[in-house]
């Protein structure tokens, strides 16, 4: 059996609440027994850092990594600088290119012994607009065994509708 782990990727914050929230759900992830292994991986402020993350689980000996970004909506960190850090997407590539691997609406399938082929992403602006700078750090050398499966943010999903309508009801 292949050795996977699974990567929750928050975005990190100057205070403690969204490292807290990331360690939280991974924990309660860990605790429903589906991966052996669960990581998180923070995109600035905080660690570990993705890459970081990363390193961790591939020096852990683990052959497939399901990256799940803890965002409700798709946006510039989901669709470039994620996959950019995870070697999905070359740097000077990030909006045009061709797809690789399989294409399973915003799940980016990689086999990383395409590291010539790049990943295909639809929005045209690469600004971000939010106010402070990003460093994301640089992508990380994966090795050509490791496979990374990364998935679509949260999403406007029922489940996520029955908190917003239980909070907005209840005392």
């Amino acid at each position: 059996m292949v050795k996977e782990t699974l990567l929750l990727v928050g975005h990190g914050s100057k205070l403690p609440f969204s490292k807290q929230l990331i360690l939280d759900v991974a924990e309660k992830v860990k605790a429903r027994g589906e991966f052996e292994n669960v990581e998180i991986g923070l995109m600035e402020f905080n660690e570990p850092t993705i890459p970081d993350a990363l390193k961790k689980i591939i020096d852990g000996g683990s052959k497939r990594i399901v990256v799940v970004p803890v965002f409700l909506a798709p946006g510039t960190h989901t669709e470039k600088d994620i996959p950019r850090i995870l070697g999905l997407l070359k740097e000077e590539s990030a909006c045009c290119g061709h797809e690789h691997g399989r294409h399973d609406e915003h799940d980016h399938h990689h086999e990383h012994s395409h590291h010539d082929h790049e990943h295909a992403h639809h929005h045209d602006e690469h600004d971000h607009h939010h106010g402070h700078h990003h460093h994301h750090g640089d992508p990380v050398d994966i090795p050509e065994d490791v496979e990374i499966i990364y998935k679509k943010p949260l999403g406007a999903d029922d489940r996520i509708v029955d908190i917003v309508l239980e909070r907005a009801l209840n005392p």
